[in-house]
């Protein structure tokens, strides 16, 4: 299985959903970097279930331990491993999915590959994989910003048919974190909260877009064709459970419009800074970051885990 991602800064989740815990081990973090257990877990609760109406309500602490590569406050230089032990487990929940495949999760294909799977919730394709992802984010967040100022907003753009309106240029984590659905558009995010709670009354799911921003990147990150930039993007954010889509900069709307109306033309800044008087490509040219803002939407299917009743069959094939 493939659960490696990154070079220089090297992430490897492990664990399964219902299993004892899930966690990361972090390689290339640099030494004597102040980290604060409370930073990551902060991060951790931004993510932990159970926190609001519109989520799974699943209920988990997600309290992280920092097992080694820190040392009174300070990382070390070697790897770095973190754990989050799992709580609410109830393994009789899933006794079902021992014989029946659950319409578009990964129970069949698992039983393909490998023939054999923890049938207890979703195991590695558990959204709860993405609690490893989360903890070494915090980390790189830090290095990022320390070493070279980057800020990095998400937020979501769009839920269902809902699309919001933000100024990625001047949108702010406050404006994010300002409603349970994280959309920064306010007005639009009370539809999203009303369209959720409608569809989950009827025991369904909807699905959405969400927009990340990456400010203060410097120019040269990335190289040509296998390496580049998008394409590293690309693979973190597809490898996400239910993602289903990425766009950079104008993505797939920029099909539509001529290379003269889709053309980034350069400028230059008071400063003296090569620039460009728009940012169709996302802050990537080449392959390579141009510091302009990174401009990313990911796309996720709805969540299929629902209430309504669905067609089936066993392993053997049997339908039910």
């Amino acid at each position: 299985m493939g659960n490696i991602f990154g070079h220089l800064f090297r992430v490897t989740t492990f664990g399964e959903s219902h299993g004892g815990g899930v966690g990361v081990v972090i390689d290339g973090c640099p030494p004597k970097l102040e980290i604060d257990v409370k930073e990551i877990q902060y991060e951790l609760d931004r993510r932990r279930p159970g926190q609001s109406k519109i989520t799974t309500p699943r209920k988990e602490t997600d309290t992280c331990e920092i097992l080694s590569g820190v040392f009174e406050g300070q990382t070390l230089g070697t790897p770095i491993m973190i754990l989050v032990k799992n709580k609410d487990t109830r393994p009789q929940d899933y006794q079902e999915m021992a014989i029946k495949y659950r319409p578009s999760h990964a129970d069949a294909t698992y039983d393909a590959k490998y023939g054999i799977r923890n049938w207890q919730g979703g195991g590695r394709s558990s959204a709860r994989e993405t609690i490893g992802r989360v903890a070494a984010g915090a980390i790189a967040k830090k290095i990022l910003q320390q070493y070279s100022g980057v800020e990095i907003v998400g937020y979501v753009k769009r839920i269902k048919n809902l699309e919001a309106i933000v100024d990625s240029t001047t949108v702010t984590i406050e404006q994010v974190e300002s409603n349970i659905v994280r959309c920064p558009d306010t007005e639009c995010a009370e539809r999203m909260i009303e369209l959720v709670e409608q569809i989950r009354d009827e025991g369904d799911s909807v699905g959405g877009v969400v927009e990340c921003i990456v400010r203060n990147l410097p120019k040269g990150l990335g190289s040509p064709v296998f390496d580049k930039l998008e394409a590293d993007l690309a693979k973190g954010v597809m490898s996400l459970p239910a993602s289903k889509g990425f766009e950079i900069g104008s993505g797939f709307a920029g099909t539509t419009l001529t290379g003269s109306e889709h053309n980034d033309e350069f400028y230059t800044d008071e400063q003296g800074e090569i620039r460009t008087l728009t940012n169709r490509s996302g802050g990537i040219q080449g392959g390579i970051s141009n510091g302009e803002n990174i401009v990313l939407r990911a796309a996720f299917k709805p969540t299929a885990t629902i209430r309504k009743e669905q067609r089936t069959v066993s392993r053997e094939g049997e339908e039910t």
